[in-house]
């Protein structure tokens, strides 16, 4: 074969290479002319028996032949790729239904929080917001809690620097509303709270409380039973009483935990509230007068009462989850089904 037979064979495979219809024959014509076991192996093979006076200008010729073939077979991958591409998105049929995304649910913890606000909203409760991180007297200190009460100690609490902390409780929400609202104050205070708790089947260091508060003229005990009362109807059912057992907070005087009966076996004992007929729901109490005082109120003029509780409580009783942790795992599979 002599220089012009490859300049033949070159615009030969030039042809057929820009006539390939697909990238499978256009794979196939790259294999038979420059793979291993190709045309120009074969031909570089041969240039063995070329005079020494005819290798320059041979050598050159299959050069020729190597890069544009191999020029070639880039140029025409390239077009057959638009080409699909082309296709492809002329393919769409608009005539098809659309792919709706799947809806997602909304977390047991949002649920109660939107529920139980939307009771007191009816109520006649505001809903009020603070900070995460506050101070220690907001967090305390306005709350008439003592130094040397037990929350404050470091193991209790997530200390940051420059008298700053993660919040313990809402109650500061209270304290600071109180400072800029003069009475009536009617209002509720959801958010999430902190503790150096361990973490087991019913504790987090990380958890949500909603806490309210009630400011008024000659508002009582009688006044927090009701509104306890009405508000246990609308959560668990219309035969759900509550009941007061007398404790101590240090922002509340006098104080109360307070119980509903068992919505699910109306007071006869079950293991949802382990046969005594009574769920510990909440703290309680009639706010105390230093706590008015502090910020800025008149104890002889106004009362109130407050309380609060925790919602991955409530949501563990209401729908029966038996491990705190799973309201955090974040398990799709698990949270659906609520």
């Amino acid at each position: 074969m002599d220089i012009q037979d490859i300049d033949d064979v070159t615009t030969r495979a030039l042809t057929e290479l820009a006539a390939a219809e697909d990238q499978t024959a256009l794979e196939a014509l790259r294999v038979k002319y420059i793979g291993r076991n190709g045309l120009l192996p074969e031909l570089m093979q041969g240039l063995k028996a070329v005079p020494p006076a005819d290798k320059p200008a041979m050598g050159q010729a299959l050069n020729r032949f190597k890069v544009g073939v191999t020029a070639a077979v880039a140029e025409r991958k390239t077009a057959l790729a638009a080409v699909a591409q082309t296709a492809k998105a002329g393919a769409f049929d608009l005539s098809l239904p659309g792919r709706w995304p799947r809806r997602g649910r909304v977390h047991p913890i949002t649920q109660l929080i939107d529920k139980t606000t939307e009771i007191f909203r009816r109520m006649g409760f505001t809903v009020a917001d603070g900070p995460d991180i506050e101070t220690e007297y907001y967090n305390f200190d306005a709350l008439n809690t003592p130094a040397d009460h037990v929350s404050r100690d470091l193991a209790d609490t997530f200390y940051l620097p420059g008298g700053m902390l993660l919040r313990t409780q809402t109650s500061a929400v209270q304290a600071r509303y109180m400072e800029c609202h003069p009475p009536p104050v009617r209002i509720v205070c959801p958010g999430r709270c902190y503790r150096r708790d361990t973490t087991d089947a019913t504790h987090s260091a990380n958890f949500h409380q909603i806490e309210g508060l009630y400011v008024d003229e000659k508002v009582s005990l009688a006044d927090l039973k009701s509104d306890l009362d009405h508000f246990a109807r609308e959560l668990m059912g219309p035969g759900v009483k509550s009941r007061f057992r007398t404790h101590f907070f240090p922002f509340t005087e006098p104080s109360v935990e307070v119980d509903f009966s068992c919505h699910m076996c109306g007071g006869k004992g079950c293991r949802v509230c382990k046969h005594s007929g009574w769920i510990e729901i909440m703290g309680a109490g009639m706010v105390d007068p230093n706590v008015f005082e502090l910020a800025g109120y008149d104890p002889e003029a106004v009362t109130g009462y407050a309380f609060g509780m925790g919602i991955e409580r409530l949501a563990m009783i209401l729908f029966g989850i038996d491990d705190i942790r799973r309201l955090y795992e974040n398990d799709a599979r698990y949270l659906a089904q609520f």
